[in-house]
């Protein structure tokens, strides 16, 4: 039904939520119809503008170096993406229903306070993002100074200077706020595409055409060497987009309907991916045409530029591109994370120099060692956030049939407290998944588990919960706010969907 309302249109105004103040803030707080704007084209828009970077461009490229030809890299990293979205979808549903974000949304399944163990989990995976892209913004001022000064190519200490250099320039962009390059956002991928496709027309005259480049045979002489190479990758391509197809419902919380965010990845995820994966994949396979052999790296292969400006030009774009994605994408998340351990002793800014100093420790430079040990850590982590995933599905579509208690996720003693705010259930499954996904590292008969972590810490996550939470009494949680709301005659705005909401006109969902 379609009801005219009055009044507030936040949920705590209208329904009077009583909130823990260690759960609830604006920040966290359910989206209403007014901010449900984004339509299909804004996240067509969002996948393009998050697929614009180098480290995409480095995994399409290490598919080459690994081996294979031009055909079988695409057709990896096209049914990596198929894959990947289903559960960025199915994750997303909750974003948009009920408005509430990735955090939020965890507590139905890990408890109001045992969200912070996947939240952690994600916020790790980020510091180590923070670190790679801290060390290829590093090269890229490396590469520069290299192309005006050829003499520094062979002095180390101007790597790791240029690196610590651009990671102390991360850190003060944090400590002054994210405003500070916010003006970059409207053009650093636009800036970066086009000097992607500058290399690409280099490399492609470099070749002799994209005859020549694109007719590099597969390095895999047995079926058995090229299954094994595909799966692992398969799997990188999956835990590419990991830590994204959890917090998915941050961004779709302000869709205009399911449709919107439905179609709006379904295009946007894989076709973005597929187009921008081909320049590095192209770009690779010529340089193996023209050095003789791969060259994962774009910043190892802008080195071999002879015309200076076009190389510094190129290098520029990069380093601007990186700063843009590594502050947007791999500090705010786990800073929030961190802060939201313990909000009265880390600020946003204490959380940013944690999740730096953390990247770090990490040691980017080995985790960006070579192309194996680049897909190594994909996989790795995939089977970190696999089993959470495979939680938070099971949880919303299995044992709630997407009913959630949106009141009760902001406060204490609701059905989503269990035991001391914890999920007890949910951290045993999320162990199992966890163990049975990486157990392959120090048992090396069992490194077949490995190979398929994501997809293994998935599955046995996933059902491991299933059968834990159906011998639970309640386990699909108390009657949602939108059946009281329904019965009292009321409109919840927040469970609206907010397609077609002007002002107050809002509908009933379940």
């Amino acid at each position: 039904m379609s009801l005219y309302v009055e009044g507030p249109t936040t949920l705590t105004d209208a329904y009077g939520l009583r909130a823990d103040p260690s759960l609830y803030n604006a920040d966290l707080a359910p989206t209403t119809p007014e901010q449900r704007t984004w339509g299909t084209y804004n996240y067509v828009a969002l996948w393009f503008s998050m697929s614009m970077e180098v480290t995409t461009y480095m995994l399409a490229s290490s598919l080459i170096a690994g081996g294979m030809n031009w055909k079988q890299a695409i057709g990896t990293i096209l049914l990596g993406n198929l894959i990947v979205l289903i559960p960025m979808v199915l994750n997303a549903h909750a974003g948009t229903k009920y408005g509430i974000p990735f955090p939020v949304f965890v507590r139905a399944s890990f408890g109001v306070r045992g969200a912070n163990i996947p939240a952690m989990l994600r916020a790790f995976v980020a510091c180590g993002w923070f670190g790679i892209q801290s060390w290829i913004g590093g090269q890229s001022i490396s590469a520069m100074i290299n192309v005006l000064w050829p003499s520094t190519a062979a002095m180390p200490w101007v790597l790791w200077t240029c690196f610590l250099g651009f990671w102390l320039l991360n850190m003060a962009v944090v400590w002054r706020g994210v405003e500070s390059i916010r003006f970059l956002q409207s053009f650093s991928a636009p800036f970066l595409l086009i000097m992607s496709l500058v290399l690409l027309a280099f490399m492609t005259q470099k070749a002799g055409g994209f005859g020549p480049m694109l007719d590099a045979p597969s390095q895999f002489h047995t079926s058995a060497s090229f299954l094994h190479f595909f799966f692992l990758s398969l799997t990188g391509m999956v835990g590419y987009w990991a830590t994204l197809s959890l917090n998915i419902p941050d961004f779709t919380r302000y869709a205009k309907s399911q449709e919107s965010q439905i179609v709006g990845q379904t295009f946007g995820l894989p076709v973005a991916m597929v187009l921008y994966t081909f320049i590095g994949i192209a770009c690779t396979s010529a340089s193996t045409v023209v050095f003789g052999h791969p060259i994962w790296s774009p910043i190892t292969l802008l080195g071999q530029f002879h015309q200076p400006f076009v190389a510094f030009l190129a290098l520029i774009s990069i380093l601007i591109a990186t700063l843009n994605v590594n502050i947007g994408a791999n500090v705010v998340g786990p800073s929030n994370d961190f802060s939201h351990l313990a909000p009265r002793l880390i600020s946003f800014r204490i959380g940013g120099l944690i999740t730096g100093c953390i990247g770090l420790a990490m040691m980017p430079w080995k985790l960006m060692a070579s192309h194996t040990d680049y897909i190594q850590w994909l996989v790795s982590y995939s089977g970190l956030l696999g089993p959470v995933a495979g939680i938070m599905i099971a949880d919303y579509f299995f044992i709630r049939g997407t009913r959630l208690d949106t009141e009760s996720l902001y406060r204490r003693e609701g059905p989503y407290e269990y035991i001391k705010g914890i999920n007890p259930r949910a951290l045993l499954a999320l162990g199992a998944g966890v163990f049975a996904a990486l157990i392959g590292l120090i048992v090396p008969d069992l490194r077949f588990l490995f190979d398929y972590a994501w997809f293994v810490g998935f599955g046995v996550a996933a059902l491991l919960y299933v059968m834990l939470m159906g011998t639970a009494s309640g386990a699909g949680g108390a009657t949602p706010l939108a059946q009281r709301i329904a019965a009292t005659g009321l409109v919840d705005p927040v469970l609206s969907s907010g397609a077609g909401a002007k002002a107050k006109s809002v509908s009933v969902r379940s």
